[in-house]
């Protein structure tokens, strides 16, 4: 069985062949760039930045494929997380008028579903899906929120709506 991958190749050889051509053609532009490695990284994370924002928001599936590829990007040195469950809650909020309730989220089955989301993403759809709320504009659940994924990376020793 092949995994779902951004070709849409079903068969195995194909996808070999394929990844074969693309890694060796990257390879070819990075000696083309005559030693100036210095950007690759940068052309890499604007290339992520501009397939993510033309990535489709209009479902809370597409919202979470789009935000596990944020989190595959990781364009931060450090507030990856922090940032994109904040910008996941405005996603969904804007375009289906739904938000994580974090309080409902267990941390150990997020950090877990989210590792294993690159590969395969329903799980980490499953646990977000039963935590969706439509108290949207519920300030205090949206500052706990801020808490919570704050606290899922060890930062708890202030509160978001005391600040």
């Amino acid at each position: 069985m092949i995994l779902k991958n951004r070709l849409n190749i079903t068969n195995q050889i194909e996808l070999a062949r394929r990844e074969e051509k693309i890694s060796k053609q990257k390879a070819k532009q990075l000696f083309d760039s005559k030693g100036d490695f210095r950007f690759a990284p940068v052309m890499y994370l604007k290339q992520s930045l501009e397939h993510i924002d033309k990535m489709a928001k209009n479902s809370f599936e597409r919202i979470v494929e789009k935000y596990i590829e944020m989190n595959i990007t990781h364009p931060f040195r450090k507030g990856n997380g922090r940032a994109t469950r904040i910008w996941l809650d405005l996603m969904l909020k804007s375009a289906i008028k739904k938000a994580i309730d974090w309080n409902e989220v267990d941390k150990d089955d997020y950090m877990s579903s989210m590792k294993r989301s690159i590969v395969k993403d329903i799980e980490i759809k499953f646990l977000l899906k039963k935590a969706l709320t439509e108290k949207i504009d519920n300030r205090v659940l949206f500052m706990k929120g801020i808490d919570i994924s704050y606290y899922y990376e060890g930062y708890s020793e202030f509160k978001t709506e005391e600040l």
